[in-house]
């Protein structure tokens, strides 16, 4: 009874070490806080000194040292071999446990310099396999002879598979990390090419869109805009005048002045710009700029005719911002004109074109440099 009462405790303190791996494995996708906690679990309850988990580079078929506990030096931080060299490897390479009872006797024990004052003796080496795929190993290793019972070793592999398996998780989120990185990229790159594309279209505005991207960026950071709100600001300010791919040449490139039946159609591009952009599940949270930054904040602007704060701040923001840049830029029918001048133009716009506050922090930030 009292065998079988201590073989009950022992599976029961087992099977909370595997609760709290699970928890690990679960609560966190950082990798070394995970393998640190099976570590500590695994030399508690399989009582030995010193274990480490090392991972395989798949490139370069190689195993690092990823974590380790109980080593009373730095040597075996400096673990790297390759797939098949010394008994770690062979483990990975064979698929199996490698087990040593003398380790300073066996001649395959390849990193004995790094291990010079650990005085090891007994070792084990099991292959960290997920899904048929091998990550790593995990090596035991003791500093006395041991001879364990097979309950001993199940739950050493079974600690192994866990390990395994938390290698797996950061792997699949690190590859998902990459990818969405990927896609947000070709994401802006296709924004940016979009941009270029109608700059080209344009000649007389050919770099208006960098330009007032970036003064509009400056003035949103001044007015507390950041993060994912700023990302979706700089793509709505380069695609602000996406809209006029659908406006013909014949209007968008006229030398002069417009007539009131061309102004109707030139006055469509923001409605454009929503219906090409909305369906774009991506680029929905920067469609404020490009639908609504010819409002006016005395409702007098278009296409929606809305008013005050009814307009989204980011394209309130960008309204000063794209009207500096016109006035201050050649145009076949006028000169730029001097900055004094547009400087005078804006303040006397605010409240009737511009948000006044936007306007004063506009002021501020092109004063600033």
């Amino acid at each position: 009874r009292a065998a079988l009462h201590e073989q009950t405790e022992r599976q029961l303190q087992r099977l909370t070490a595997l609760r709290a791996i699970d928890a690990a494995i679960s609560a966190s996708l950082d990798l070394r806080i995970t393998l640190n906690v099976l570590l500590d679990q695994l030399m508690s309850q399989l009582n030995v000194d010193a274990a480490a988990v090392l991972l395989l580079n798949p490139t370069l078929q190689r195993l690092a040292f990823a974590a380790g506990r109980g080593f009373k030096t730095k040597g075996p931080e400096l673990s790297e071999l390759r797939l098949g060299e010394g008994y770690a490897g062979r483990a990975a390479l064979e698929r199996k446990t490698v087990s040593v009872r003398s380790l300073p006797e066996a001649p395959g024990f390849t990193r004995a310099k790094l291990f010079a004052g650990e005085n090891v003796v007994a070792y084990f080496a099991v292959p960290l396999i997920s899904k048929g795929v091998v990550s790593g190993v995990l090596e035991v290793f003791h500093r006395s002879p041991m001879t364990p019972h097979p309950d001993w070793l199940d739950f050493l592999e079974t600690l192994a598979g866990q390990a395994a398996i938390a290698v797996e998780n950061a792997s699949l989120f690190t590859s998902l990390q990459k990818s969405n990185v990927e896609l947000a990229l070709a994401y802006d790159a296709t924004i940016a090419g979009w941009s270029h594309a109608l700059d080209m279209r344009d000649r007389e505005t050919e770099g208006h869109t960098l330009r007032v991207t970036e003064v509009a960026e400056r003035l949103a950071k001044a007015m507390g805009i950041g993060g994912a709100e700023l990302a979706h600001f700089r793509r709505g300010a380069l695609l602000h005048d996406i809209g006029k791919m659908g406006v013909p040449d014949s209007i968008l490139l006229k030398p002069g002045p417009l007539t009131e039946d061309e102004w109707k159609v030139m006055r469509l591009h923001p409605q454009l710009a929503y219906d090409m952009l909305a369906p774009i599940a991506h680029l929905r949270s920067a469609l404020d700029i490009p639908y609504c930054h010819h409002e006016k904040w005395d409702g007098t602007g278009y296409p929606r005719g809305l008013k005050g704060e009814e307009i989204p701040l980011a394209a309130r923001i960008f309204a000063v911002v794209d009207v500096w840049d016109a006035l201050r830029s050649d145009r076949p029918y006028r000169a730029a004109w001097p900055e004094d001048d547009a400087r005078e133009y804006i303040c006397q716009q605010g409240s009737r074109h511009f948000d006044p506050k936007v306007m004063e922090a506009f002021l501020k930030v092109t004063s600033d440099g």
